[in-house]
């Protein structure tokens, strides 16, 4: 195990350096200059032409990379243009909030998929599988920020009864301890239901394709033929199996979901990832634009490496054939 874990890490440093490679070169190669933001024009060009030479703006590209990846290995990815403050700070700022919300949208995608897609596999071409994969082909085609609008014309403006924006309720006298939690929560519920119902419906189409392929496995009639219960029949061994489809489905929608699902967070200005990318972008912050896609690299590596150890938790025959 230990050296199967040391080779996937081995491959995830090398995948995050040519990320970093590829980033910091396409980065560069944008026309115009991206310090322009930072000096007034009353400046006189000799003294900003100066401050570029100090800042080594001037030097070869290959140079300027192996400087900054110098500083980002010791955690300093550069100062943000727009917002004047070190871009770890900012990054690290929104992450939080991010995180809160994929947690979120993960635990609701996670159990209603499983849950919808074994018992459509258990009741194929009933009701509940029936409708379950029409309004799943309906998540699926529909655009998030579309989505994310119906709710917020539905709930938020006609109803009345959930905010539509930000993360707390601004005011005169902010909330804090329980009263700030509730308020939080309330101001997650509508962007976790477009992100969850959206992962849900690809967590469920999978976890029934895998359900259904695996009850028809010799193994599963030989356990019901045993006059095993059908619960433990589907649970201990179906669910069992199809746990590698799951932890696939799952690594990809990790990722995503961390870097804040730039079109949910920007319709609902939830304070994240997503939303500080679009505004790094918009802004031309490029010491931004990479720190962002450089960490969120390294979640999507973390989470794939995460993955391959668990398929050979789950699945003993992946060790023998990487030996092999």
């Amino acid at each position: 195990m230990g050296k199967y874990i040391g080779k996937r890490l081995l491959t995830s440093v090398v995948i995050l350096f040519g990320v970093s490679v590829i980033v910091f070169f396409l980065v560069m190669s944008i026309p115009g200059d991206p310090y322009s933001g930072m000096y007034s024009p009353d400046i006189p060009p000799e003294q900003i032409a100066a401050k570029l030479e100090e800042l080594g703006a001037n030097d070869p590209w290959p140079v300027q990379y192996v400087k900054w990846l110098g500083r980002v290995v010791t955690g300093d990815f550069g100062y943000s243009i727009w917002y004047k403050t070190p871009v770890i700070g900012i990054i690290l700022d929104r992450l939080g909030n991010t995180a809160l919300l994929a947690c979120a949208a993960i635990a609701l995608s996670t159990l209603l998929g499983i849950t919808v897609g074994i018992y459509s596999a258990r009741h194929k071409k009933g009701i509940v599988d029936n409708t379950s994969s029409i309004l799943a082909f309906a998540a699926i085609s529909i655009p998030s920020f579309f989505f994310g609008m119906v709710l917020i014309k539905i709930f938020g403006v006609n109803l009345k009864l959930l905010p539509i924006s930000g993360m707390v309720t601004v005011s005169a006298n902010p909330v804090t301890g329980p009263a700030y939690v509730l308020d939080v929560a309330k101001h997650m519920i509508l962007p976790t239901i477009v992100l969850g119902l959206m992962n849900a419906a690809t967590m469920m189409r999978y976890t029934r394709a895998s359900m259904v392929d695996i009850q028809s496995m010799d193994y599963i009639r030989t356990a019901r033929a045993k006059g095993l219960p059908e619960r433990k029949v589907i649970y201990k061994h179906g669910l069992k199996n199809a746990l590698s489809q799951i932890i696939t489905i799952l690594s990809q929608q990790i990722p995503s979901l961390l870097s804040g699902s730039l079109l949910t967070e920007t319709v609902f200005l939830w304070p994240g990832v997503g939303r500080l990318n679009f505004e790094a972008v918009n802004h031309r912050d490029y010491p931004l634009i990479m720190g962002i896609v450089l960490i969120l690299a390294s979640f999507t590596l973390i989470a794939n490496l995460i993955a391959d150890i668990s398929y050979a938790l789950i699945d003993p025959r992946v060790l023998h054939e990487e030996k092999g």
